[in-house]
């Protein structure tokens, strides 16, 4: 019985002393330097959002800045940006597809909505691109009947909305993991 309790009382310690030996090896992810290089939310802000091409008045010109703005808040938060280190050049395309049709009307009850996008981040000293990547997101909505335009409208805009900012935390997230591994 002793010797059951001193196994389990070195096992612990042994525990506690690998915990205390790694414990000086963790930073948090957005924690400010000590030592003067600048932090992630430094890095981030300095990464320029060009605006996204699409033709004007168009509905992908409105998701186009939804995902701008969604990920200049995620990189900037309140703040504008400082002057910029790297440039994010972002293309996306847009796809609706019905997933249940009604056998009454013939038209759809839900429908999935989704953006795969491509991005770009380009060193603005050197015009070499760093990072490459892409992204996707897949968001369904329900379709109310056929004669409320302003609900059906408004489902969609609410599905285009969910998805924008899936894709700029997505971003967003490979880019913190850019800035803080470098790779």
């Amino acid at each position: 019985m002793l010797s059951a309790r001193i196994r389990i009382a070195a096992r612990l310690l042994a525990i506690a002393t690998l915990a205390a030996l790694t414990a000086g090896c963790f930073q948090p992810m957005y924690a400010e330097h000590t030592d003067g290089t600048p932090g992630l939310r430094e890095k981030l802000m300095g990464v320029d959002l060009p605006p996204i091409s699409k033709a004007n008045a168009s509905r992908e010109a409105r998701v186009g800045v939804e995902i701008r703005n969604a990920l200049a808040f995620k990189l900037y938060g309140s703040a504008t940006g400082m002057p910029p280190t790297h440039r994010l050049d972002i293309r996306f395309t847009t796809t609706k597809s019905s997933l249940i049709v009604s056998a009454v009307t013939g038209l759809p009850t839900s429908e999935n909505y989704g953006i795969d996008c491509q991005y770009n981040l380009v060193e603005v000293v050197t015009g070499k691109s760093v990072m490459t990547g892409s992204t996707f997101s897949r968001v369904s909505y329900d379709m109310p009947g056929s004669y409320q335009r302003f609900a059906r409208n408004r489902a969609i805009r609410d599905a285009e909305d969910r998805a924008a900012n899936e894709i700029a935390e997505n971003i967003n997230t490979r880019l913190a993991a850019f800035f803080t591994a470098g790779s």
